[in-house]
């Protein structure tokens, strides 16, 4: 397995390779692999004739330096998980210097107001974050494909208006959420939660699950209502937000109409920790 912590080479070695391989496949991760991790790596694996993984906690996204500073970093056994899926995987670990010069800062987007929804309220200037970071990927690796998993559904959608919008000549792959036993997303932040508390945020699952059961027979506002009371007798979780949206815009929507296509996100904090969920409605 080989790994990369510098741009240069990593571009020299796949310029130099490029005659025997048609198709790149790119994982862009922030490392703390899981089985979601993975299930998107195999997937490019079985796709594409050379895998590329990156592994880069990116600071430009984070809103909250609190929450950087605590984000989980297994750098080695990361490569130790890869490894032992396959061996042909290309590892890019570049530190922060690397990508960012001595200018970590975002470029400014327009995202067609998908970056004004749910996260872009609470997080401000994170999707800025995500697409300057995923645009300095997508340019030094040149992939033919992307995986991206539907937990970030609202960032998978930006991705997709990044490449339009920035003419990135890359397909954007989406993948189901992977999650536990349970049914709690499969999330890196999940590392943090006490043990406990860990198997009590199968709520979060069962309670979205629930909400789905109830779109066709109750409104959108007796649906949200149900979802506030849910986690305000519960103890152990505050829901920041839980919104419907529709799925291409992810504008939040009031009442439903024939034909389109609604989802239902949520977001909650288990202590300091904040998890995220959705699930397509109809």
């Amino acid at each position: 397995m080989r790994v990369f912590k510098q741009k240069e080479a990593l571009i020299s070695l796949l310029s130099a390779e490029k005659n025997n391989y048609k198709t790149i496949g790119l994982v862009p991760t922030m490392g703390a692999l899981h089985k979601g991790h993975i299930s998107l790596v195999t997937r490019a694996l079985e796709e594409n004739d050379l895998v590329v993984v990156s592994i880069f906690v990116n600071p430009t996204q984070f809103n909250n330096p609190e929450d950087l500073a605590k984000y989980p970093k297994t750098l080695d056994k990361d490569l130790r998980l890869l490894e032992d899926l396959n061996d042909q995987i290309i590892i890019f670990a570049p530190s922060a210097q690397e990508m960012y010069q001595d200018n970590i800062s975002s470029e400014k987007f327009d995202f067609d107001g998908l970056e004004l929804q749910m996260e872009g309220k609470f997080r401000p200037g994170h999707f800025d974050g995500v697409g300057t970071i995923v645009k300095k990927l997508f340019n030094t690796i040149r992939p033919n494909r992307a995986y991206f998993g539907e937990k970030d559904y609202q960032q998978l959608q930006i991705i997709k208006k990044l490449t339009e919008k920035e003419h990135l000549d890359v397909q954007i792959i989406e993948c189901p959420i992977t999650r536990e036993e349970s049914g709690l997303a499969m999330s890196s932040r999940n590392e943090r939660l006490p043990e406990d508390l860990r198997i009590k945020a199968a709520f979060i699952y069962k309670t979205i699950s629930k909400a789905k059961e109830k779109f066709n027979t109750h409104s959108i506002q007796q649906i949200l209502d149900w979802i506030h009371d849910q986690f305000n007798n519960h103890n152990d979780f505050d829901l920041e937000y839980a919104e419907i949206a529709e799925q291409k815009t992810l504008k939040s929507v009031k009442v439903k109409k024939n034909g389109e296509h609604y989802r239902l996100f949520v977001a909650v904090y288990a202590n300091d920790i904040r998890l995220i969920d959705t699930i397509a409605l109809n």
